[in-house]
């Protein structure tokens, strides 16, 4: 079992495997490499007529889906905004970590300023690392829990619930066949859910151009 790997966190763990991962992801520092979007779209697929054939037997509930991944990502999400309004501030006030330092802390900021405080939260969903560091980083920044909590329940369903149904609505369209376009539309998904990261990378070079 590869648990970097969606097709086989699946077939070996099931919904209890897809669910622990989305929690992980979003609660989890650790959660950081693990693959939610291609997790969310097999686990789609593997809900719909396409299952068999590409899961070896081995298929999921979509209505379990549609409930559970939320619910998850919610949870998962939660613990995140708890860990860095508790501990955060000391833990990611550092400047030689990677990921935990305080210029991470500097963006967040500059990130809810930029969108507001629900459209960032929404968006960081669709970000592979963002979507992991934003929770704790809310709380850290000081987002009142209440608040964080309304726009995580949406931006969760928005995100779990819309990947899942285009593996679902996909997988029934092409029965049997899918495994043939699986890694072309899953490296398109993940290409997608980069481009906002390599958008803002974009700007802040040119930002920095423009100043020096």
């Amino acid at each position: 079992m590869n648990l970097l790997d969606a097709h086989s966190i699946i077939a070996d763990l099931g919904l209890a495997g897809v669910l622990a991962i989305l929690f992980a992801e979003t609660g989890l520092l650790i959660g950081l490499v693990f693959p939610g979007d291609s997790l969310l779209f097999i686990a789609g697929v593997a809900a719909s007529g396409s299952a068999a054939a590409l899961l070896n037997g081995v298929s999921l509930s979509y209505p379990a889906l549609l409930i559970g991944a939320p619910l998850a990502a919610i949870a998962g999400s939660q613990l995140g905004h708890f860990f860095g309004a508790r501990y955060g501030r000391k833990f990611f006030d550092r400047p030689e970590g990677r990921f935990f330092n305080r210029s991470q802390v500097v963006k967040t900021e500059k990130w809810l300023k930029k969108y507001g405080t629900g459209k960032a939260i929404i968006l960081a969903r669709y970000v592979p690392v963002v979507r992991t560091l934003i929770n704790p980083l809310c709380g850290v920044v000081r987002i009142k829990s209440s608040e964080f909590l309304i726009w995580n329940i949406i931006g969760a369903i928005l995100w779990t619930d819309g990947i899942i149904t285009l593996g679902y609505i996909l997988g029934e369209k092409l029965k049997g066949s899918i495994d043939t376009y699986l890694l072309p539309i899953v490296g398109l998904i993940i290409f997608i859910s980069l481009l906002p990261v390599f958008l803002e990378i974009i700007r802040e070079m040119r930002t920095r151009k423009h100043l020096s």
